[in-house]
């Protein structure tokens, strides 16, 4: 584990919250092996734990430092999703005498949680990186929405990390397990969670996801109570909350950046704001595995390329029509299908732009050589 050159880097002035070993950080193996080219380069490893605008606060197991990406790196990244997340492991070069340093490359990503950013741009943001588990929260108030966690959990299967469905809010929920039961059927296996946050013991059932090394990313709506389970695990008010509006019973927002977090017992917990909306992106796989139940009736199908809507012989539809699959279910996941479709049809369109970019560019450049050939 490369620790030598991050105390040589930070001799002179460096600040620091914590000397943290990486290994607590998520650090092992796998990592070291992807970082060895750089660190024969003389870099550090640090892992980004808060995202300003351009501007990172990372930890190299010594410091916290604020970091800028390099102009070359800046220069080869050709899409959003190539910058720096709250979770990556960075390759790095500290100032000496100073609390900044310069990003120089991003080590590949083990996992992700990413969704189409929002409005009408089709580019991909990553919401948070290198996760072991996605704590999936939702309110068992007016937050509820079956519709809404089927794509969450869509989007968390494609990820590559493992989703768990907190349900919060207990205390204000009269049949917390007639809730848990209709969770469950729409979660095809993945486990499901109640709590309240403003109880501690109640709170016994996260502990065992919670491991040295180990990092969850919390996801939800605004006003679900992923602060308050912030501070909870934390032990102090390290995030600030705010009640939901009366009016509607929504959240507001009070978290306002993506931030790395580690817990008094070695876990790692990423807390994210609340998110307004989550429009897919490339969950091809993921949307299969959120709905197992549909894809396995869609076999039974008399078309391999049914609709699921007006075709003859429709294992899906007859499955609806006596009562094995709710009627509710396969319009969520006709949704989402459609609207997988629409942005990959996008994302063709993007590419052949973005190749005639390219060819334009080429071409510009060759005959600018060919005139400075015939001239010399």
């Amino acid at each position: 584990m490369p620790q030598d050159p991050g105390q040589r880097e930070c001799q002179g002035g460096c600040a620091t919250l914590g000397v943290v070993e990486l290994h607590a950080l998520g650090w092992d193996g796998r990592f070291a092996a992807d970082f060895q080219q750089f660190a024969a380069e003389g870099f550090v490893p640090g892992r980004v734990t808060l995202e300003h605008q351009h501007i990172y606060t990372v930890h190299t197991g010594h410091a916290d430092l604020l970091a800028t990406v390099a102009g070359g790196l800046r220069h080869r990244i050709v899409a959003r999703r190539e910058f720096p997340a709250v979770g990556d492991w960075i390759a790095l070069r500290a100032l000496v005498a100073g609390r900044r340093a310069i990003i120089h490359a991003v080590l590949p990503r083990r996992s992700k949680f990413s969704r189409k950013v929002a409005g009408d741009e089709t580019d991909e943001q990553i919401v948070a990186a290198n996760i072991d588990t996605v704590f999936l929260m939702m309110g068992l108030d007016a937050d509820f929405s079956l519709g809404r966690l089927e794509r969450y959990l869509a989007t968390a299967h494609e990820g590559g990390a493992s989703p768990v469905i907190v349900l919060n809010k207990t205390d204000l929920c009269d049949d917390v397990d007639a809730m848990v039961d209709e969770v469950k059927a729409a979660a095809g296996g993945v486990p499901v969670i109640a709590v309240s946050t403003k109880s501690d013991a109640q709170l016994d059932a996260i502990q065992p996801y919670l491991a040295p090394g180990r990092t969850i990313a919390l996801l939800g709506s605004s006003g679900v109570g992923k602060s308050t389970l912030v501070n909870r695990l934390v032990g102090h008010n390290l995030q600030r909350t705010r009640a939901v509006r009366e009016s509607d019973h929504k959240g507001r927002h009070t978290t306002t950046r993506r931030q790395l977090i580690v817990l008094p017992g070695g876990g790692l917990l990423i807390d994210t704001p609340g998110l307004r909306e989550l429009q897919l992106w490339d969950t091809g796989d993921g949307l299969g595995a959120a709905f197992d139940d549909i894809e396995g009736l869609a076999a039974g199908c008399r078309f391999r390329d049914c609709r699921h809507d007006r075709e003859p012989g429709c294992a899906v539809k007859a499955a609806v029509a006596d009562g094995r699959l709710e009627e509710r279910r396969l319009q969520s996941y006709l949704d989402l299908r459609r609207e997988q479709a629409s942005l990959a049809e996008r994302q063709d369109e993007r590419a052949g732009l973005e190749a005639k970019r390219q060819g334009r560019i080429m071409g510009r450049a060759q005959k600018a050589f060919y005139q400075k050939d015939k001239r010399s």
